[in-house]
């Protein structure tokens, strides 16, 4: 007996995927990109049977799609350089990120700890667009998903 819920969920990288489901996630795309083109068509360009698409579609879905509306909780380390965390703030505000919690840490070694506490609702970009526009800014070191919910 499987002691494992049927409907349990996984965060998978998608380098570790199976090929159908890659390709499941490809025409989903490929139908986002294209609206007016039909499943036959974009199960055609990416080379999968519709029955196969019609089994997983449903069963993959990228990780920001899945976190859109939830809080989530990111954890930065910042450079100590006057307007880090501003800048931080500001791009966060860009995207529409509802910020719910702010921890700092004092500066250690030339960095600090920040984590935030965001409800991605609103975001105009994905939350993984997001954060990588953060990974960008110069004063920030790391950035990671500590926990959702």
């Amino acid at each position: 007996m499987n002691s494992m819920a049927e409907d349990s969920y996984y965060l998978i990288a998608y380098s570790h995927l199976p090929d159908v489901i890659k390709r499941t996630i490809q025409v989903a795309d490929f139908l986002k990109r294209q609206p007016r083109s039909s499943v036959s068509d974009a199960v055609r360009a990416v080379g999968i049977s519709r029955s196969a698409y019609y089994k997983y579609k449903d069963a993959a879905k990228p990780f920001h799609a899945v976190m859109q509306g939830q809080i989530v909780t990111i954890a930065l380390t910042l450079k100590h350089h006057s307007g880090s965390l501003s800048e931080v703030l500001n791009t966060l505000a860009v995207q529409r990120a509802n910020i719910l919690t702010i921890n700092q840490s004092l500066p250690l070694q030339g960095s600090a700890t920040v984590i935030l506490s965001i409800e991605t609702r609103e975001l105009r970009a994905e939350l993984e667009e997001t954060l990588q526009l953060l990974r960008g800014l110069d004063g920030v070191s790391q950035v990671m998903i500590v926990g959702q919910g």
